[in-house]
């Protein structure tokens, strides 16, 4: 649980004239060897204090983050599952990071042998036939993927120009198509939440490019139509793109070429358990059936009498997305995860997430109802019970009476085609324990705000920073804290 914060202060505000960490033997030297047109008018306005006041104050904010080291992260569609440090130490390898990224490929053969070895398995995962990890990532590969997509048409001598979209897919699939010039065209879901493969028929036709159909769809239903979906878009000589972002409730389980795919997307911070989010580096792929892999970006990796050297294709690629062979730091964290899982395991990875769940789901239901009455598959979709609505409160309560609760909130508003939708994911990752103390928190905000419903609208009280008007706090920001 987060505790009652009582110690608000800034640094700059604890600050202490004379208070210093360290002394420097001989500040005169020092100065002395900055010339006197660098130096300071005037000394810098920094707080003085000593280092035991440092560590203490940075010690305690640290404290107040949430972080997939100390909290439950329940947020749908984004899979925050742990990341092990495994990963981490095979990634620290002089041999990978010492490496310099313009070595020769005679003296990068290792790391070319993973890149050539991680495609190969993720080839053989999605049940395709060729594979670019270049992409930085998951938006990034979309990205690449529908230039796949203008490339194939545009050698054909097609001319397509339209991308179509079910309103259940992730809210990049749209985005991309429309920075890559296509028109975007949306389809609704049935109310089961799956796609409408006679309204699919109504919309595709000669200048349809593209379906992009997310796998398991942000409902956490499963397509179970997809094979006539698969086969009503190539009848119309068009491309089945789909979002694999929710691998990790097919991964070893399924093969989506099996299915009917063209092309699919990865996300290696979701499946593969590399880090996510913070801006820093992540890593994609774009895995693709035979007819599409002369347009992959290059280079890519071949191997030639027991040598691995780049192979830069035959000319017909779209070029390059991301210097030389992508984020391979991040790659070899996913080639760590991979190798500790046998064929099994990797089948133990989907249907662990699938069944925690379907868990919450239960434990939940009563309260907060479930978009579906049909089992979910990786996450599912609640919203607030109509007690809670007849007072007044909404799903933005729920999350931050849980804030206070010690639990980072879930995925809240999306997707948007559900009102009040609650996106629960709690990944394979996490035990039954933590479940239930998430549930019990769930219940406990419920409780509590039906018998007093202001006790969650002025939710959290526990931290530095209490409700906020969130229209001001996006056009006016208060960045002090």
């Amino acid at each position: 649980m987060i505790c009652a914060v009582t110690d608000n202060k800034l640094s700059i505000e604890k600050s202490d004239p004379g208070r210093r960490g360290l002394h420097a033997k001989n500040p005169l030297r020092a100065k002395a060897n900055v010339p006197a047109n660098l130096r300071r008018k005037a000394a810098p306005r920094l707080p003085e204090l000593s280092e035991f006041d440092v560590v203490r104050h940075f010690t305690r904010l640290s404290r107040l983050n949430f972080s997939v080291d100390t909290h439950f992260y329940p947020l749908g569609s984004c899979t925050m599952k742990y990341n092990p440090r495994f990963n981490e130490e095979a990634a620290a390898l002089e041999g990978f990071s010492g490496l310099h990224p313009l070595a020769h490929d005679v003296c990068a053969q290792g790391t070319l042998e993973l890149i050539h070895d991680l495609s190969a398995r993720l080839v053989e995962l999605c049940g395709l036939d060729a594979i670019t990890l270049q992409p930085a990532a998951g938006a990034h590969s979309e990205f690449t993927g529908l230039l796949l997509a203008k490339a194939y048409f545009e050698n054909k001598g097609e001319a397509r120009t339209e991308i179509v979209v079910p309103d259940s897919a992730h809210g990049t699939n749209p985005a991309t198509a429309s920075m890559m010039g296509f028109t975007t065209v949306n389809i609704a879901s049935k109310p089961d939440g799956r796609l409408d493969v006679a309204e699919l028929k109504k919309h595709i036709g000669p200048k349809t490019a593209v379906l992009m159909l997310t796998v398991p769809n942000t409902l956490g239903i499963f397509e179970s139509n997809i094979e006539e979906i698969c086969r009503v878009v190539h009848e119309a000589g068009a491309l089945v793109y789909m979002d694999g972002a929710n691998l990790n409730a097919l991964i070893g389980m399924v093969k989506p070429g099996d299915l009917g795919i063209d092309m699919m997307h990865l996300n290696f911070h979701k499946t593969f358990s590399t880090p996510h989010g913070g801006g820093g580096p992540g890593a994609g792929a774009i895995v693709c059936r035979a007819h599409l892999a002369p347009f992959l970006p290059v280079p890519t990796v071949k191997k030639e009498g027991g040598k691995f050297a780049s192979d830069f294709g035959d000319g017909k690629s779209i070029g390059k997305v991301k210097a030389f062979f992508g984020n391979t730091g991040v790659l070899v964290k996913a080639y760590a995860y991979m190798l500790a899982h046998s064929a099994d395991e990797l089948g133990d990875i989907a249907r662990y997430s699938i069944i925690n769940a379907n868990y919450i789901r239960a434990l939940l239901k009563d309260l907060y109802p479930s978009y579906s009455s049909e089992y979910c598959m990786h996450e599912c979709v609640l919203t607030p019970g109509k007690d809670m609505l007849d007072k007044g409160l909404k799903t933005l309560d729920v999350a931050k009476g849980l804030i206070d609760r010690g639990f980072h909130a879930p995925t809240i508003y999306f997707p948007l085609i559900v009102h009040e939708a609650i996106m629960i994911e709690p990944t394979e990752t996490e035990s039954k324990e933590t479940l239930d103390e998430f549930a019990a928190a769930m219940k406990d905000v419920h409780d509590s705000g039906v018998a007093d419903p202001q006790s969650l609208k002025d939710a959290p009280v526990t931290l530095p920073v209490k409700r906020l008007d969130e229209v001001q706090a996006a056009r006016q920001p208060n960045l002090r804290w």
